[in-house]
């Protein structure tokens, strides 16, 4: 591959960590909405108006692609979706408990080792002691580090608040520990995301066959994956809504605005994986093995960033900032060794 072709992929894969990094963002700016409220409109967005819009607008032949591709892979995408779902909601869950800057960063690290390293272990296992392999590794131990200061700071910061009476709205409604638990669940699940992508690698074959670039091939993948995992969503989120009655709540009076952040949400949310998938695709087949989680620690810099907007810091002492700050150095070294790893199989 080319230098300039590997760094535009490399590139494509950056934005669409910053964008997955941003998408949760309404859950902040929705207080008059509950956790159900914001994150079933940011899915039912999401499902409305990436899947199939961008698969039919990219995809000639679209249904024909899909007749003619195994049973196995479509199987294995709605499968891997469905599971992907499953982490949404936990994500969301773990988010609201946590905050952007620690929740972000516990869900994400744990996305990132098991969406790259078990494919890798699973289906190319002689590439791990070759030197791009080796370098990887040497890249999530890093990340690992990372996570472990990082999870450090995100404790020490919650001591603090609790000691001075200061907590964030939502962490009164569940403990750190349970939220810990969700977030160590949807970093589980997330990374399913990434198994969709690499076992129904069938479908963008068969959709370039028939026409797609290589660009957009994938995107008939994740019509697939989204559907799934934002049906599991949506459909949850309404149950929640009628259970806790709080439906009403999207048309309480000066929430309109609230609207335009789940747009927000269900543009970044999908459009972060599209635009990793597209830079996954150009690296080549194991594109997303190492693209992973240059995207998810990328993705992890930018929920850290947006946490310290946000204040969600504020009221701490210095200790648990510089931790953190630390923390989030190592990542971003991380980043680096990772698409270092990665240049060297190119």
């Amino acid at each position: 591959m080319e230098q300039t072709a590997f760094l535009i992929a490399f590139l494509l894969i950056v934005i669409g960590g910053i964008m997955e990094g941003s998408f949760s963002l309404p859950l902040r700016y929705t207080s008059k909405w509950e956790w159900e409220n914001t994150w079933g409109a940011g899915s039912l967005m999401a499902l409305i108006l990436i899947p199939w819009p961008l698969a039919f607008l990219t995809i000639p032949n679209l249904i024909e692609v899909y007749a003619n591709t195994s049973f196995l892979s479509i199987f294995l995408a709605l499968i891997f979706g469905i599971g992907w779902g499953v982490g949404g909601i936990y994500f969301g869950k773990g988010l609201d408990a946590l905050g952007m800057a620690f929740g972000y960063t516990l869900i994400m690290s744990l996305a990132a080792a098991g969406g790259s390293l078990l494919p890798l272990l699973i289906n190319n296992p002689s590439q791990v002691l070759e030197p791009a392999g080796i370098v990887l590794l040497v890249g999530i131990i890093i990340m690992i580090i990372g996570l472990l200061v990082t999870a450090r700071a995100g404790k020490l910061k919650d001591q603090e608040l609790t000691v001075i009476g200061i907590a964030q709205e939502s962490n009164g409604r569940v403990s750190f520990s349970r939220g810990m638990f969700y977030c160590i669940l949807a970093g589980l699940f997330s990374a399913l995301v990434n198994f969709g992508f690499i076992y129904g690698a069938d479908i963008g074959v068969e959709a370039e066959k028939f026409g797609a670039s290589e660009a957009n091939a994938s995107n008939a993948i994740w019509a697939l994956v989204f559907t799934m995992n934002f049906l599991v969503n949506t459909i949850y989120c309404l149950y929640l809504s009628l259970r806790n009655k709080t439906f009403s709540n999207f048309i309480k009076k000066g929430t309109g605005k609230y609207w335009f952040w789940a747009l927000f949400m269900g543009l970044l949310w999908p459009g972060g994986i599209v635009v990793y998938g597209m830079g996954a695709v150009k690296i080549g087949a194991l594109g997303p093995i190492f693209g992973f989680p240059v995207m998810i620690i990328c993705s992890i810099i930018a929920g850290n960033l947006w946490g310290i907007f946000n204040k969600e810091w504020l009221g701490t002492t210095r200790n648990p900032r510089k931790i953190m700050m630390l923390g989030v150095a190592l990542l971003a070294i991380a980043v680096f060794v990772i698409g270092f790893s990665n240049k060297l199989v190119a």
